[in-house]
């Protein structure tokens, strides 16, 4: 009973996180397509993917299909340039380092102002991703369990500036925790 209130609770606030920007993606002046790094191989402080986490990464440049990348960014933590590098060199680009303690508003802020056109890839953490979407979007975002790693948050932007949050998965599913 207490999982089905939880998925209650994430839905309302998903759903709270759309604004009203028309749904074609035409419209975008820029999409900001945002995940968590892939699984990592243990709780070190710097570790590489596990082999799951490659597949992740490799699950993550196949759901963005042909989809062409203005820029992509991601900590300066192994994991998170792990989980964009298969995305990035099916492009033939390079990942931008950005630091993971930088406070999410400053780095939307930066995002924006730098990319007022096309899709950039960004990739971060649990405990900032959250913050980082909210911060692009204007909206309320949920939490990411330490378990969840198949989140995919989508922010499109229009021209006139308004957002819009589509947030879905890719790859396997997470495990449960």
């Amino acid at each position: 009973m207490t999982r089905f209130l939880a998925c209650i609770a994430l839905a309302l606030t998903l759903a709270g996180c759309a604004v009203t920007a028309p749904r074609t993606a035409d419209t975008a002046a820029v999409t900001f397509i945002v995940v968590r790094h892939a699984e990592k191989v243990d709780a070190s402080r710097d570790p590489d993917l596990s082999p799951a986490g490659h597949a992740r990464a490799q699950a993550l440049a196949a759901s963005l299909g042909e989809r062409e990348l203005a820029a992509a960014y991601a900590t300066e933590f192994k994991r998170t340039s792990q989980t964009l590098a298969p995305s990035a060199e099916a492009r033939g680009m390079a990942i931008t380092p950005y630091p993971a303690g930088q406070p999410a508003t400053e780095f939307a802020a930066r995002l924006r102002a730098r990319h007022p056109r096309g899709a950039v890839l960004i990739a971060g953490h649990s405990n900032t991703v959250p913050d980082i979407v909210a911060a692009l979007c204007a909206c309320t975002t949920a939490p990411i369990p330490d378990h969840e790693y198949d989140r995919l948050s989508i922010i499109r932007i229009g021209a006139d500036g308004r957002a819009r949050l589509d947030v879905t998965r890719y790859g396997a599913a997470s495990p449960a925790p």
